[in-house]
Parts: structure tokens; sequence; C-alpha cells
């Protein structure tokens, strides 16, 4: 009965299928080469949305019903199997009787509905991983829980950034006597143009080195991730390849593509100290991970946060939406990235009167001009 079931399920989805694939890779080369990636981005998601809305028209709005759209999406479409080692059919066999049996009684209901389906989810612990309805966003807080801080945003703003300068989404000042340049940038969704960050370079012309915080950062835009990192390969780099879902199977991929930083004239040819922690997530995981391969620099902190995989939404038979990870991406050596960066140089943060990273940061700075 199970695999006759799982038969259905796996087969209800439109022709429409192969057109949607083939648009994402369209659209994700784009991403890569650099051309219109917020747009591009955004498309993906659209995609993603658009072409779920007519796969399940003629599924009755019953928990049972938007359990097995749900499981199936996540079973064709999600692409990280094999990083999170989850066997999907044994998630199945748990968590279908509980839809089997569940009434939509009270409105009340629906919370518990929801509650099992972030339950079953989370067993994925995948933080791109979220399920949208008009009362309550489901979060994954096991991929960053247990580790350390490293961070301490007061410390920050009493030593290090008081009376700091902001050029689009970029904090930044000279700190150790206006010796070092000091860059820390929250979040990858805050835009900054290339003339603010060269004016911040400007800034720093006269200094022995930078150092770039993206600790604490969720991620955001790639575009922005490729931008931050521009001025720091002299030379064209591979920098990670990548590759998206291009069948039902589980091991249904496309074939591996390349994703290359542009070298560029006038770049910064000093010391460069690249900070991260656990909750660099995203976009911030993937600039940390491609700052790896750039000039002059070392990436310093804890364990980025992951989250290799681009997100796409697909919508369930009861109009809840559900994102996921649909593209997946490696660093240059081919491994993936969806567990986070381990940095050059562990260091923790222990004081509390001085940011340890950045202290840190700032001696190996110095120490590059001593050999």
């Amino acid at each position: 009965m199970c695999g006759s079931i799982k038969h259905a399920r796996r087969s209800c989805f439109s022709s429409t299928r192969q057109a949607t694939v083939q648009n994402c890779s369209k659209l994700f080369n784009i991403v890569m080469k650099g051309e219109l990636r917020n747009i591009a981005i955004g498309l993906l998601v659209l995609i993603g949305g658009v072409g779920c809305t007519h796969e399940f028209d003629n599924h009755k709005n019953t928990p049972s019903e938007n359990f097995e759209a749900l499981w199936q999406i996540i079973d064709e479409k999600y692409c990280l199997f094999d990083d999170k080692k989850v066997d999907w059919d044994s998630v199945y066999a748990v968590y279908q009787p509980q839809f089997d049996t569940m009434k939509l009684v009270a409105f009340e209901d629906n919370y518990r509905m929801f509650d099992l389906m972030e339950e079953m989810l989370n067993t994925l612990e995948d933080g791109h991983v979220n399920l949208y309805s008009p009362f309550d966003v489901s979060v994954c807080r096991s991929w960053y829980e247990g580790y350390p801080e490293n961070f301490d945003s007061e410390i920050l703003t009493k030593y290090y950034l008081k009376d700091y300068r902001r050029a689009g989404g970029l904090n930044y000042n000279r700190i150790d006597g206006d010796s070092i340049g000091y860059v820390y940038y929250g979040s990858f969704s805050d835009g900054f143009s290339y003339l603010n960050w060269l004016m911040v370079m400007n800034y720093f012309a006269d200094c022995k080195g930078i150092v770039l915080d993206v600790r604490n950062n969720g991620g955001g835009s790639m575009e922005n991730a490729y931008r931050l990192a521009a001025p720091f390969f002299t030379k064209d780099t591979i920098v990670g390849y990548w590759q998206h879902k291009s069948g039902r199977g589980h091991e249904d991929f496309s074939e591996v593509e390349e994703m290359k930083m542009e070298g560029s004239k006038g770049n910064w040819r000093r010391p460069v100290v690249v900070l991260c922690n656990r909750h660099s997530y995203s976009a911030a995981n993937f600039f940390v991970s491609i700052m790896r391969y750039a000039d002059n620099c070392l990436v310093l902190g804890g364990k980025s946060g992951g989250g290799g995989g681009m997100p796409m939404s697909y919508e369930l038979p009861n109009g809840w939406m559900v994102r996921f990870s649909s593209v997946k991406m490696y660093d240059r050596d081919m491994q993936s990235i969806e567990g986070g960066i381990r940095p050059h140089l562990l260091v923790n943060q222990h004081s509390d009167d001085k940011d340890d990273l950045i202290e840190e940061a700032v001696d190996l700075i110095y120490s590059a001009y001593k050999k």
C-alpha cells in the first residue's frame, strides 16, 4: 500500500516541471555570470511558486492532502538529502498517519497542523527550509544551537563603531590609531553600490589592512556578496561550483558548472581578514567561502552557518508556502558548503571589554608587515 501511494504522489507532477527546470538553469547561469543577479534570484523564487500553484489544483484542502503535497515537493525538489543524511521515506512513515487522522474542526486545528508540518520539515535541519502561513513562519534553529556566539554587539558599538560612518549597508571606521580599516556588514540584504564601496576603500587608503566583519549576517543578496569580494581578487579565480535538481530522484542533478570571480584593476593588495561566526549564513556563508581564495586574505572566527542551497518556494493546496534549497553549491574543491565553512584560524570570544576576534585580526595584519 505504501509503495503505491508513493508512486501516485510522484506521478502527479505536471509536464510543466521540465520547463521550470530549464528556466531555472538559464536564470542561475545569469546569476553566476554576474548579470542582474538580484532580479534572477527573485525570478527563481517566483518560478518555483508559480509552477507549484497549478500542480495541486486538484487536491482537496485537507490535512492529509496538504501533507502529501508538502512531502512530495520536498521529496522531488529538495537538493540536500545527501548533506542532511535524512531518510525522507522514513519521515513519511512517521508523519503520514498523524495527518491522515487529523481533522480541521476548530480554528486552533490549523495551528496544530502547522506545528506538525514544521516538526517534519525541521528533521532536515536546514535554515533555508521554512513554512509560511498567514499566522506563522516556521524556523529551524538546530543548525546554530550549541555553537559559541563569538559576537557582542555592545562591545562592538562601544569600542569599534563609535562615531562610525555608513555607506549604504556598510558600517565602517578606522580603528587602532586609525591604522586599520574596519567594516561591519550586518546583512547582505542591505544594499550598497560600487561607489559606496570605492569611497570606503579610499577612506582606508593609508591603512595597513582591512577587517571585514560578517558575523551575525544572516545572508541576503548574492549580488552584494560578489560586490563585497570583488576588490580582493587580482585575477580571474574559480571560487566554486553549482548544480540544480534535474529530475524527481534524490540523485538527479544537472551537470556541475563553475563560479568565477573576475579580477579587476586597482584592487586592494594589502592584508584583509574576514570575521565570521555560526550566524554567518546563506549569502554570508557563500562570501566566507569565496574569500578563502582571495589575495592576501585570511578567514578568522568560528565555523560559518552554512546555507549553501539557493532557496525556491512552492505553494500548498491550502495556500501556505514552503521554501527549500533547490540549488547545491560547492567550494572549488567540490566540497559542499551547506554545512558551513571552517575558518583558517579558529578564535572564540572570551573577553568582556574587547572583541577578541577583532583584536586577533589586527595583530595578524601587523604581523604581515614584520615578515
